[in-house]
C-alpha cells in the first residue's frame, strides 16, 4: 500500500484524519485476512506551501518541516492510527528523483526548457484514464496566463528552478527543487517496486496529482503504477471542502480532546470511506454518547469477571454468524457503516444477557476483533480524552514559563532563561528555539 501524506507545514484537521483513519484501517483488515502488508506513507516536505510559510513567519526549512512531521505524528497517536512501516520524506530521496526525471527526459516523455523539465502529456497515450477526463477538455478549459514554455497547456512541471531564498538542490538542469507529482512516484517506485497492489488518497488529489503519478511512473515501466486506487471522500462544512484555504478547519488534536479518540473513528466510519461526509457538532456528541455506551457495556463485563476476562480461542456458534457479516462487510469495498450496525446490535444483545459465556465471547468479539480491526474500544473508559487533557494542562504550564524565558531573553537575562530551559530539560522536556518562538517535545 502506498498512501499519500500529508503536506508538513501547518497542523493537521479532521479532514486530513480521514485517510488516516480509513487507510490504516484496511491495512488492519487485510493483516486481519491474513495478507502481509507493507505499507508506505509519505512526507511532502517540499513544496509552495512549505516555502510560503517559511517566507512569511521567518522559518528556517528544517526547523518547519521536523517541527510538523512531530505535530503529525501526536496527532496519529491521539487517534490510535499505527504507524506505516516506512514513512518517506522528499527531501530524502533527490538523487533517485533526478535519476527518474533524467530517464523520462531520455526515453522521450519530457523536455526542459530554461532549467525546467516537464512531463510531456502528449507523449503517453492513456493520459487521463484514471480520472476518466480527456485531453482536449483540459485543453479548453486550462486557465488563462499558462506559461509559454509549455508545449502543452497540461504538461506539469518535473523539476523546478529555484527563486531566491527557496530550498533548492544541484541538479542537471538547475538548481531547484521537484515538483509536487514526481515525488510518490519516485518513493513508491523505490520501497515497493515498479507494480504495486494499492494506492491510495483523499478524491481530491485523483486529478492532477494521481494521475501525473500514473503516466509519468507508467511511461517509464510500462507497467499498471497501481492495481487498486482507493480514495476517500472530503470533510465538508455546510457543503464546502474542508480546508486550510478557506479557514473553516477544525484541528485533530481538538477534536479528540473534545469528543474522545472512538467518537472521532466512529464518526469517520459512519460514512462509506468514498462518500462526502458533513462536518457536524452534533453527530461528534452523538458519536461520543455511543462510544461511551460500547465502553459502559465492556466495563460491565470486566466487572463481571474481575477485571480478567477470559480470552476467547477461536469463534463459537454465537459467534460465527456475527463473524461472517463483519467479513463480508469489510470485503464489500470496505462498509464500515454496515460493520457499525453490526457492533451496536452485539452491544444491545449483551446488555439483555447475564450469560458469562456469552459475555465473555461478545467482550473478545468487540474488543478483539470488532475493535482491533478498527481501532476501537481499546482504552479504558474515557481514558483517551483524560490522557489529551492531561497533555493539554502540561503543555499550557510548559507555555507560560516559555513566555517568562522569552521576557528573561529579551531582556538580555540570559542565566534566567538559560536556568528555564534546564530545569525542564531535567524534567525531560526539550525546548526548541526558531524564527517564530520556541516549541517543546519530551525526550
Amino acid at each position: 500500500m502506498y498512501v499519500c501524506g500529508p503536506t508538513v507545514y501547518n497542523l493537521l484537521h479532521i479532514g486530513n484524519a480521514r485517510p488516516a483513519v480509513v487507510f490504516d484501517s484496511f491495512r488492519r483488515f487485510l493483516e486481519f485476512r491474513g495478507f502481509r502488508v507493507r505499507m508506505v506513507q509519505n512526507f511532502t516536505d517540499i513544496d509552495d506551501k512549505i516555502i510560503n510559510r517559511m517566507s512569511e513567519e521567518k522559518w528556517d526549512y528544517e526547523t518547519l518541516t521536523a517541527t510538523f512531521i512531530r505535530e503529525y505524528r501526536r496527532d496519529m497517536d491521539a487517534l490510535g492510527v499505527r504507524p506505516p512501516n516506512f514513512a518517506p520524506r522528499t527531501s530524502h530521496f533527490l538523487p533517485q528523483t533526478i535519476s527518474f526525471i533524467a530517464r523520462l527526459l531520455e526515453q522521450g516523455f519530457a523536455y526542459e526548457v530554461d532549467g525546467e523539465v516537464f512531463f510531456d502529456v502528449l507523449s503517453f497515450a492513456s493520459y487521463g484514464a484514471l480520472s476518466h477526463r480527456k485531453l482536449e477538455e483540459m485543453q479548453a478549459g486550462s486557465r488563462v496566463g499558462v506559461r509559454e514554455q509549455k508545449k502543452n497547456p497540461a504538461d506539469f512541471s518535473l523539476w523546478k528552478p529555484a527563486k531566491e531564498g527557496e530550498p533548492s538542490w544541484e541538479s542537471p538542469w538547475s538548481r531547484g527543487r521537484p515538483g509536487w507529482h514526481i515525488e510518490c512516484s519516485v518513493m513508491a517506485t523505490e520501497l515497493l517496486g515498479e507494480s504495486f497492489d494499492i494506492h491510495a488518497g483523499g478524491n481530491d488529489l485523483i486529478f492532477p496529482h494521481h494521475e501525473n503519478e500514473r503516466a509519468q511512473s507508467e511511461a517509464l515501466s510500462n507497467k499498471p503504477f497501481a492495481r487498486y486506487w482507493m480514495h476517500n471522500g472530503m470533510f465538508q462544512v455546510n457543503g464546502a471542502k474542508m480546508a486550510k484555504s478557506v479557514g473553516n478547519i477544525v484541528s485533530i488534536r481538538e477534536a479528540v480532546h473534545r469528543f474522545g479518540r472512538d467518537a472521532v473513528r466512529l464518526f469517520i466510519f459512519s460514512t462509506h470511506y468514498r462518500s462526502p461526509i458533513d462536518y457536524s457538532e452534533e453527530h461528534f456528541e452523538n458519536w461520543a454518547k455511543a462510544a461511551g455506551r460500547v465502553a459502559d457495556c465492556l466495563e460491565r463485563i470486566s466487572e463481571a469477571f474481575q477485571g480478567d476476562v477470559p480470552f476467547q480461542k477461536g469463534f463459537s456458534p454465537w459467534m460465527q454468524p456475527k463473524m461472517e457479516l463483519f467479513s463480508e462487510a469489510l470485503e464489500d469495498d470496505f462498509n464500515t457503516p454496515k460493520v457499525l450496525s453490526l457492533i451496536f446490535d452485539t452491544v444491545r444483545e449483551l446488555n439483555a444477557t447475564e450469560d458469562r459465556q456469552i459475555l465473555q465471547q461478545g467482550y473478545s468479539l468487540i474488543r478483539d476483533v470488532f475493535g482491533d480491526v478498527l481501532g476501537l474500544f481499546q482504552l479504558k473508559k474515557a481514558s483517551g480524552r483524560r490522557e489529551e487533557a492531561l497533555h493539554q494542562a502540561l503543555d499550557g504550564v510548559v507555555r507560560l514559563l516559555l513566555e517568562q524565558r522569552e521576557q528573561y531573553r529579551n531582556q538580555k537575562d540570559f542565566s534566567r532563561a538559560d536556568a528555564i530551559r534546564d530545569s525542564l530539560r531535567e524534567k525531560g522536556i526539550l525546548i526548541k528555539d526558531h524564527p517564530g518562538g520556541s516549541s517543546w517535545d519530551v525526550e
